[in-house]
């Protein structure tokens, strides 16, 4: 078995897309963001003491999505041609789902688990006085479309 990241003598290296043409692609990513009951009250009366929660994570995501790179070693520098970050709260925390398109060579899934993953850490911090046990569950790739491989959705996600 060959891995795309190492080269003949093991040692990591960015895989060369020079060659791919670009293609439109999308990936969507969801989490969760367990909180206390008094926390979902503070978020759906906007008295959270460190401001508006939802607005400030929907923009760090959107951000993170831009700044993948930056942050994974071997990921490539893409065009984010499009970025939602989804918030919605129920009974027990906050749902995040982000979406990230691009025409590209190759795909954005990292993309979108970074603005899930960056939306929710700003929940925590915006929420953490309240709640020191406030956590991230289940972040993960939910649909992709696009690319060499196809279009995939995750089996039981809509």
């Amino acid at each position: 078995m060959s891995f795309t990241h190492l080269d003949a003598a093991g040692h990591a290296r960015m895989v060369d897309v020079t060659e791919k043409q670009p293609t439109v692609r999308s990936a969507t990513a969801r989490g969760f963001v367990r909180c206390a009951p008094m926390v979902v009250a503070a978020l759906r009366d906007g008295s959270v003491p460190k401001g508006d929660v939802l607005a400030v994570a929907r923009i760090a995501g959107i951000q993170a999505a831009k700044k993948t790179p930056e942050l994974l070693p071997l990921a490539h520098v893409i065009g984010v041609h499009g970025a939602t970050v989804d918030l919605t709260v129920d009974d027990d925390g906050v749902a995040v789902e982000a979406t990230v398109r691009t025409a590209d060579r190759t795909g954005v899934e990292m993309e979108a688990l970074t603005a899930v993953t960056v939306a929710a850490l700003t929940i925590v911090d915006m929420v953490k006085a309240l709640d020191k046990a406030t956590e991230i569950d289940d972040v993960r790739i939910v649909r992709k479309t696009g690319g060499k491989s196809g279009d995939w959705a995750r089996p039981g996600e809509a």
